[in-house]
């Protein structure tokens, strides 16, 4: 009654200061409709002369569009959105990271096919150093490839085509991942921008009831 009374403009709004919103419906949409509208509030002339108005008006319509019922609905929406932002973000890196793996070891495995036949000259020749001096790129490579393969601990060598496919499919996978991940990221700051937004506008209004009721 109290709620149909204030929007009706038969009473005057006076929020609970011991009792936060979190679980209270959404008259809070209701009331910064009211401010926005009427300018009479003196917590609303303070946030005018601070914030956007043409900002807050669009708080209100992405409230309404999303149907968001309460404080404690949009943090939740706040959260989920995070979590499926950082969700698509670490997919993402994974997939840059085993495509960079993929990238070095191709290229160790073609280094190794094409050093092999120098190499096993240079143990013939019973390493010799003018044999070393001769060919030092060549058994370097060989020697660098040898020495991931062991660290990576192949015990048989994947083929180039094989490698080349996975990298092109994880490629395409990064690819068909990006319209998701920025879609995720723009909904995210959105909710997080009206979250602040309506935290702000409201912790004027709190900051000048405090103020009225201790004079």
């Amino acid at each position: 009654d109290e709620i149909k009374a204030v929007i009706a403009g038969d009473a005057e709004h006076c929020p609970h200061q011991k009792q936060p919103p979190k679980e209270q419906p959404f008259h809070l949409l209701v009331d910064i409709q009211a401010k926005l509208s009427e300018g009479k509030s003196e917590g609303y002339a303070r946030w005018a002369k601070k914030y956007n108005l043409k900002e807050m008006s669009k708080t209100l319509i992405f409230l309404q569009e999303k149907k968001i019922g309460s404080i404690k609905e949009m943090q939740e929406r706040v959260d989920a959105a995070t979590a499926r932002y950082h969700e698509l973000g670490d997919s993402i890196k994974a997939a840059e990271t085993h495509m960079a793996e993929i990238a070095v070891l191709r290229t160790h495995i073609v280094n190794y096919a094409k050093t092999r036949p120098v190499y096993d000259a240079y143990r013939k020749a019973g390493y010799s150093k003018r044999f070393l001096e001769n060919h030092r790129a060549e058994i370097t490579l060989h020697k660098a490839a040898k020495a991931a393969f062991d660290e990576s601990n192949l015990k048989t060598l994947p083929k180039v085509k094989e490698l080349d496919a996975e990298y092109s499919k994880l490629l395409t996978e990064k690819k068909a991942a990006y319209p998701d991940y920025r879609k995720a990221k723009d909904e995210m700051q959105e909710l997080l921008r009206a979250q602040r937004n309506v935290e702000l506008f409201f912790a004027e209004e709190k900051s000048n009831s405090e103020k009225t009721q201790s004079r």
